[in-house]
């Protein structure tokens, strides 16, 4: 598996056909009053074909405008990917959102996670990033994945990422 930033000739339609996105949540975790507290929420996600190709329509628009995509890759197939995008925000213009980072199912808990994460870390940074900003999902798992990488609570919310998924946990990671 090799974990490389993408170039725009990279992207090709069938890039995500083997990677599978199914993910069963049980607990969750909600931020009330400043405190992490786990709660019981059941729902699962997965993505169809026409969820991957808007995510590889949306690779292509990241890379076209100056941000990144990272992906772990073996044989012309992607098996997990980190997506830095392109415009920095905040009060001094020091974040980037990582939008996306995922691993397929089957790969999770193999470390895949932990590499894209340092790489795009390493990326958004050569793009001139201070910190990664990430609207992170709130089940247990993907929680404790980011406690691990380092990440905390987002000093500065950016309103138009958290109106996409109120549910979403805002952090950020210094560079």
């Amino acid at each position: 598996m090799n974990i490389i930033p993408l170039k725009y000739f990279d992207l090709n339609n069938r890039m995500l056909d083997a990677f599978d996105r199914y993910q069963k949540t049980d607990r969750v975790w909600v931020l009330k009053s400043g405190v992490f507290n786990e709660e019981r929420d059941s729902f699962e996600e997965d993505w169809t074909e026409e969820n991957k190709q808007t995510i590889i329509h949306h690779f292509r628009l990241v890379i076209e405008n100056g941000g990144a995509v990272v992906a772990a890759v073996k044989e012309q197939k992607v098996y997990g990917f980190a997506v830095i995008e392109a415009t920095p925000f905040g009060e001094k213009a020091m974040y980037r959102e990582l939008s996306y980072i995922h691993v397929s199912r089957n790969l999770r808990g193999t470390g895949i996670g932990r590499l894209l994460f340092q790489k795009a870390g390493a990326v958004a940074k050569a793009l001139g990033a201070e910190k990664l900003y990430i609207g992170a999902h709130p089940s247990v798992g993907t929680q404790k994945f980011y406690q691990k990488m380092g990440c905390v609570l987002a000093q500065e919310v950016n309103p138009i990422i958290f109106s996409r998924e109120p549910r979403d946990i805002q952090l950020e990671f210094p560079l």
